[in-house]
């Protein structure tokens, strides 16, 4: 009977099989009434009612939309690569759920029966969290560039076109603009930079205001959210690269573009607002002291947080028109890219000499920074040249 023996313990593989079944399963409903919640705050911006009809006050609507998704024609086109295509939207639905292996949804929870206090992270071992998200996240890309190529479709051709370039120019700028948080605290954990903003109480965004910046633009293009919307851009493309995608296929882009959203809002969260840290309400405690009730209060800060930055990009996305190609691509590249250059010698050069401490310092160099930088950019921006007035044919 040796051979039925478990090559693990029970207690080390179903931990991570709960954490991966409650973080699975919390992603869908929140994805599903996220949905519902940004037709509302759309039509709140826009004076109107939103949907109101199905349910009461509309709450069962996510559960209509769901349902008119599975119950869909499957449609592929005649012209299409039937294996590319269909793998496209499982490759992207994989990358933006893999994600949330590392990053942590509270601080730890003590539990009857257990001797330590779970972590509350499906793979809290690893060292390098951040940098496995910036990875795993930047594979998404090609589930957008393989369904706009396998369409067989020109506007799903150049939407996957736009997205090739918008997604790799804005990755160079997002990993500059986390590089002070880790000068800041040495570590790729995102569990230990959270830990650090609640032992000193300096939460990053005061210490690296420049660097949140362009996380915070770069965030959106990356996630195609508006005013960065160019890989879709229904008014011109008709729907970018999922034009031809029906049913539950068109279902896992837009899920996926939420899980996007939502990850974003957690690393900026976690890497520039403290995280699950909140003065006198979530403070800073060790794992051993901490009870359950604190636990739920650690997760309870950190989603009312995330949901605070969630709001703002559906308040962004209902208040700024899109940005042409042109445009975006000239602020990847002639702005977001220089200003992470400047908060990363700006934040290694108070490092060096301003010692691991002396936070209030460091957060007046950095707001002073950021002003000399805007001021530069906006005032004192090189001459343009004049526009020659060319004379009309005749």
């Amino acid at each position: 009977m040796d051979f039925l023996t478990p090559y693990l313990p029970p207690q080390e593989w179903l931990e991570p099989l709960l954490k991966i079944a409650v973080v699975v399963g919390v992603l869908q409903g929140a994805v599903a009434y996220l949905v519902l919640a940004e037709r509302r705050v759309a039509a709140f911006i826009q004076d109107r009612l939103g949907p109101n009809r199905v349910g009461p006050f509309g709450l069962l609507q996510p559960l209509a939309d769901g349902l008119k998704f599975i119950l869909k024609e499957e449609i592929i086109p005649a012209g299409a690569d039937k294996l590319v295509f269909l793998i496209a939207p499982i490759s992207i639905m994989a990358t933006a759920l893999v994600t949330f292996a590392t990053v942590p949804f509270g601080y730890y929870m003590p539990f009857p029966g257990v001797k330590q206090p779970i972590e509350l992270t499906i793979s809290p071992g690893l060292d390098i969290g951040l940098l496995f998200v910036f990875a795993v996240s930047s594979l998404g890309v090609y589930g957008v560039i393989l369904g706009g190529w396998a369409s067989n479709n020109k506007y799903s051709f150049l939407g996957g076109l736009r997205s090739s370039a918008q997604l790799v120019s804005y990755e160079i700028p997002l990993g500059l603009s986390v590089v002070g948080v880790v000068l800041l605290t040495g570590s790729l954990k995102m569990e230990t930079v959270m830990t650090a903003q609640a032992n000193s109480g300096w939460w990053f965004f005061l210490l690296q205001p420049m660097g949140f910046i362009v996380f915070l633009i770069s965030g959106f293009a990356e996630s195609a959210r508006l005013p960065f919307d160019l890989p879709e851009a229904e008014q011109e493309l008709v729907g970018g690269y999922h034009t031809e995608y029906t049913g539950m296929k068109f279902g896992m882009f837009a899920l996926s573009e939420y899980i996007h959203m939502i990850t974003v809002a957690f690393l900026a969260v976690i890497l520039f607002f403290g995280g699950w840290h909140l003065w006198f309400i979530a403070p800073a405690a060790k794992p051993e002291t901490v009870t359950m009730f604190g636990g739920v209060i650690y997760v309870l800060v950190l989603s009312f947080k995330v949901l605070l930055m969630v709001f703002f990009f559906m308040w962004t996305r209902w208040s700024w028109p899109r940005f042409r190609y042109d445009q975006l691509m000239s602020i990847g590249w002639k702005v977001m890219i220089p200003f992470g250059l400047v908060n990363l010698v700006v934040s290694a050069a108070c490092q060096e000499f301003l010692g691991p401490q002396q936070f209030f310092l460091k957060a007046l160099i950095a707001w002073g920074t950021l002003a000399a930088t805007v001021f530069a950019v906006t005032v004192l921006k090189p001459l343009e040249a004049p526009k020659v007035q060319l004379p009309a044919r005749t």
